[in-house]
């Protein structure tokens, strides 16, 4: 689970992403919908964890009236920790792919 072959896996996922989400933020205006595309789906999910009942994501407790209530810290920790887990776990599906490619 924790091999060499998984961790490498898994910094070459989150670079690119990191990578394709990075003109969302710093690129020119002209990319910043291409990394919005990106960006939004993981940020999205933060509403759909709160609509299915775990609590302390965002502020107010999701009561902010015709607005989007922003996330808590520990929303945003939450998250970047669930899509993390995702990322990992699709780098060990595909290094035991590999694996048993090689043989």
């Amino acid at each position: 689970m924790l091999e060499r072959r998984t961790l490498a896996i898994l910094g070459a996922l989150v670079a690119a992403y990191f990578l394709l989400a990075a003109p969302a933020y710093v690129g020119p205006v002209a990319l910043r919908e291409y990394g919005a595309v990106v960006v939004m789906p993981v940020i999205l999910s933060l509403y759909l964890f709160h609509r299915l009942g775990v609590p302390g994501l965002l502020e107010n407790d999701g009561l902010c009236g015709w607005g989007w209530c922003g996330p808590t810290a520990f929303g945003l920790v939450f998250l970047a920790l669930f899509w993390l887990a995702v990322a990992w776990l699709a780098a060990w599906g595909f290094a035991r792919l590999l694996a048993r490619w090689r043989r």
